[in-house]
């Protein structure tokens, strides 16, 4: 029989406090480091970074705001736009300019929590196979996206961007759709907002999250190379 409190410490996360422990505001811990091992650790237990003013701050906020595959609302004018195919769609094509589109697009230049180490944090998590974009394309231009890591069957959203009117609605209803076909369990976009919502998000709490997390980390899937489902 194995020793319970053996699962508990296997399973503990090398360097932040239990995701339940955080504050009121989800602040699990301040400072530490971007590296891959940091990064990946932090997702698997159910937190994320996210900079304050300058200071590199880790969060599990109570509740989560999540997709559920099955309650995706699209409305029938993207429907629309999704299946006239005025835009072209890949994943994978170009992370770089998809984060940095997420971090300057839309006035966020001077605003954006996705500082210049979180970028190339990120971008050393793809390169090493753990984060993923799907990009929008108008011709040759890039004109908006989404990208986010996925680790065992959850995939964390983490921003998108839009610089024509539609793209970041098509590439966030084509990553849903790409992750449910992929076998994906549980599809994480940390804090809800009205946009968000109109696509079906909803919230749940902490320890449920939690506990779905530990489930879908079990899961067998990879994100692949082209996209799939539509």
């Amino acid at each position: 029989m194995t020793d319970s409190r053996t699962t508990m410490h296997s399973n503990a996360s090398r360097f932040f406090p239990a995701a339940h422990s955080a504050g009121r505001d989800g602040l699990i811990a301040v400072g530490g480091s971007l590296t891959p091992d940091w990064l990946l650790d932090a997702y698997r237990h159910g937190i994320f970074p996210w900079p304050m003013s300058g200071i590199l701050a880790w969060w599990s906020p109570d509740p989560r705001a999540v997709i559920e595959f099955e309650n995706l609302h699209v409305s029938r004018r993207l429907q629309r736009t999704l299946t006239a195919n005025h835009f072209r769609v890949t994943c994978d094509h170009d992370f770089s300019g998809v984060i940095n589109g997420c971090a300057t697009a839309q006035d966020r230049a001077h605003g954006t929590w996705l500082t210049t180490d979180l970028r190339e944090a990120y971008i050393r998590l793809h390169r090493l196979g753990h984060a993923h974009s799907v990009e929008v394309w108008q011709e040759t231009q890039l004109v908006g996206g989404t990208y986010g890591v996925a680790v065992g069957g959850m995939f964390a959203a983490e921003s998108m961007f839009y610089k024509v009117s539609d793209a970041s609605k098509v590439a966030l209803v084509r990553l849903v759709r790409h992750l449910e076909a992929r076998g994906y369990e549980l599809l994480d976009i940390q804090q809800l907002t009205r946009h968000t919502a109109r696509f079906g998000a909803t919230e749940i709490p902490r320890r449920q999250y939690l506990s779905r997390l530990r489930h879908a980390l079990t899961a067998d899937v990879t994100f692949g190379r082209t996209l799939e489902g539509m």
